[in-house]
């Protein structure tokens, strides 16, 4: 009976322990699938937040671009004197150039407001007129001299101070004092919106002017000259460069101390702050071998030396994705070694290789720091003809008017973020498309 007892009592205890134990194992389950999906919902909160950032980031420089893609202008008859353009009636080029088309449009402002007289309302009111218009009337004038002596209409645009007006963005309920247009300025604006002599067009002297201290008469041009100058140089020397370093490590160089220290050192230079290239670039460059400053020349080669780890490390792991079966079949049909590289492996490498090339120009065309280092901050504002010529690039273009007091730098500085990331998008989108379209899963 004692044994039977304690036969029972020992089956029950070893069934409420597999019960205790079952029971702990469940409450464990549900603490791993609440923490599973806490880690879900943590997830999804940190994408939904960054895609909220991005989308506010977007909002804000788009919101304050859109107004630069617009200039307020005026449409002003001009009489077009010859005592005033061509005197002597040569039609010489230069004499045309350098005739005084400012006294032209003053006449023909003044002519719409006879009650301004006296000397400082007469100021007031042409400054309400861009600089720009004089080139206006110049370039019409030297492209048709036979218009010498006509009278016609000319769109002109206005100054910025007028031009931010008409976009709303000075509130004219403000006191005067507290504003940059005058209540008489105001006025005279209000006059030639009644007569129609004002029109809103779309901004083409954005895209097809370079840099200048009026913010109206601003534009990317330049900018963008310089950055398609400074990436040809960048892929020039970059790419082969690094091709030829990445077929060496990959496939030609012997495993050794040598060889290690190399890597490593490659490895770490993909991580060396872009600044330490510019310097090199200024004691290199322009300080040895007396290269010209401000030059997408000297900008492509300190970019080159700052993108080269980075295809190289692309490059390296593009070659490494070949299956060794290729190399074999290769080298049983009796290819050579060099064979085997540029007609077999290199082919079916390029499609990482050229992703990997892309994404380090896109880093490239975003820097600023290394080419503040070597000038490239300087205020240019001829569009550059070649990579010699003085230039300047999108980034730094964008840390110049950014760093400008006028308010309508402001929106210039916004729409080139805009280009500038509109470029970077497609070079990463093309990036996405030569992967997804050109590569071989084995």
């Amino acid at each position: 009976m004692t044994d039977a007892a304690t036969t029972m009592n020992g089956n029950s205890g070893g069934g409420l322990a597999t019960r205790n134990s079952g029971e702990a194992v469940r409450k464990s389950l549900k603490r791993r699938y609440a923490a599973e999906k806490r880690f879900q919902m943590y997830g999804i909160l940190a994408i939904v937040f960054a895609i909220c950032m991005l989308g506010l980031l977007f909002t804000t420089i788009i919101g304050k671009a859109v107004p630069a893609f617009t200039q307020t202008m005026i449409n002003l008859e001009v009489t077009l004197y010859p005592q005033d353009i061509d005197p002597d009636g040569t039609r010489d080029p230069q004499v045309l150039s350098r005739a005084n088309y400012r006294t032209v449009i003053r006449q023909a402002f003044f002519d719409l407001f006879p009650d301004v007289t006296s000397r400082r309302d007469k100021r007031q009111l042409f400054e309400m007129i861009s600089p720009g218009a004089v080139f206006e009337i110049r370039d019409r004038v030297l492209k048709n001299p036979d218009l010498i002596g006509e009278r016609l209409t000319i769109q002109m645009p206005l100054s910025d101070d007028i031009d931010q007006l008409n976009k709303g963005q000075i509130d004219r309920n403000l006191p005067e004092a507290e504003r940059r247009v005058k209540d008489k300025q105001i006025a005279w604006f209000e006059r030639l919106e009644n007569r129609g002599l004002v029109e809103t067009v779309f901004n083409t002297t954005f895209f097809t002017a370079g840099d200048s201290r009026e913010p109206e008469l601003a534009g990317i041009r330049g900018a963008a000259m310089g950055s398609l100058f400074t990436m040809l140089v960048t892929l020039l020397v970059s790419f082969p460069l690094a091709v030829s370093a990445a077929i060496y490590l990959e496939e030609f160089a012997p495993v050794n101390k040598w060889t290690q220290t190399i890597e490593v050192n490659i490895n770490n230079l993909a991580a060396v702050p872009s600044i330490v290239f510019g310097l090199l670039g200024l004691a290199v460059f322009i300080n040895f071998f007396g290269m010209p400053r401000s030059a997408p020349v000297v900008g492509g080669l300190v970019l080159a030396l700052m993108t080269l780890p980075t295809i190289i490390i692309a490059a390296r792991s593009a070659l490494k994705s070949v299956p060794p079966s290729i190399r074999e079949a290769a080298y049983g049909l009796g290819a050579s070694p060099l064979q085997v590289i540029t007609h077999h492996v290199l082919p079916l490498a390029m499609p990482g290789i050229l992703t990997g090339t892309i994404i380090g120009m896109a880093q490239a065309l975003g820097e600023t720091a290394p080419l503040l280092m070597i000038g490239m901050v300087a205020f240019i504002v001829d569009i550059p003809q070649g990579p010699l010529d003085p230039s300047t690039v999108l980034p730094v273009q964008i840390y110049i008017w950014a760093d400008s007091p006028e308010r309508a730098f402001v929106e210039r500085t916004s729409a080139a973020i805009c280009v500038l990331l509109a470029f970077l998008v497609f070079m990463n989108v093309s990036a996405v498309f030569l992967r997804k379209r050109f590569e071989r899963k084995w």
